[in-house]
């Protein structure tokens, strides 16, 4: 019988790409529509003002924001520097006090127990050594602190984007999907023995544009894991890829004018550490 040997994933490699993905197009374009799941995330933690928050992945800065409203003294990082600068933009238009910092999220440059509470909205679920951010974040948060996450779920919406942008342009080897972070089960078993209580809420955000095609050449243009599928591809292959990108869109659309209304399930996960 024949051995096969998957070789172990490359994560330096692969960070560097990822990191050239989210850096093209213009993801701020994208994030800042995602403001309400933030918020929400804010609301269901109910810190108090004065709290320490760190933002993991912070990207544009939504739950960064979110939490600087509520009089939180938030550290928002990101690998990405050119997010982290539109993020600081909006916190400065705000004149809200918020600490930047370039950081991965496998390897935060911060002590253990720092934080009342570490955070990540659609965020942290792509660090590819998913294992080693999950540690992270339970190292930096404080006993009986507050770990809140916003995952996309591998059923929604956005989490049948990703299966179908890996049928034309394959994953890295090795690496398992960003939504495993949306299902309860590897929450669960990841979290669970440095948990007190988890407790994970099935919410939905809507996607509105004034068309399915828009939506595409938004997504074409502006969000990174998109925008580098199609640059991957010849002009045949584009044109297949928008084909089933439009055919996943009519799955979850239920606008009935010509316009696109997509929900896209996430979860939302409130973790107290032990």
């Amino acid at each position: 019988m024949t051995t096969v040997v998957t070789p172990a994933p490359d994560y330096p490699a692969i960070k560097a790409k990822q990191n050239a993905a989210w850096a093209s197009g213009d993801y701020a374009r994208i994030g800042v529509t995602l403001q309400i799941v933030g918020e929400s995330l804010a609301e269901t933690m109910d810190l108090r003002p004065g709290a320490s928050v760190l933002d993991v992945a912070a990207g544009n800065g939504n739950a960064t924001l979110a939490f600087a409203r509520r009089m939180c003294t938030v550290t928002s990082t990101d690998y990405v520097d050119t997010l982290l600068a539109r993020g600081r933009a909006r916190s400065d238009a705000e004149g809200l006090d918020v600490t930047y910092e370039l950081a991965d999220a496998e390897q935060l440059p911060f002590n253990d127990r720092t934080f009342d509470a570490v955070v990540s909205t659609f965020g942290v679920m792509f660090a590819p050594n998913q294992d080693k951010a999950a540690g992270e974040l339970l190292r930096v948060c404080r006993p009986n602190g507050k770990i809140g996450l916003a995952n996309w779920t591998p059923a929604g919406f956005i989490g049948e984007v990703f299966k179908t942008l890996g049928k034309h342009v394959a994953p890295p080897i090795g690496v398992n999907s960003p939504a495993r972070w949306g299902t309860e089960s590897w929450i669960a078993q990841t979290f669970g023995p440095q948990a007190r209580t988890i407790a994970v809420e099935n919410r939905a955000f809507v996607f509105r544009y004034p068309s399915p095609e828009r939506f595409i050449e938004v997504f074409r243009a502006f969000y990174g894991p998109v925008h580098k599928a199609f640059l991957a591809l010849d002009t045949a292959g584009q044109s297949a890829l928008a084909g089933d990108l439009l055919d996943t869109v009519a799955r979850f659309n239920t606008a009935t004018d010509g316009s696109m209304r997509a929900p896209s399930d996430y979860a939302e996960v409130i973790i107290v550490k032990a």
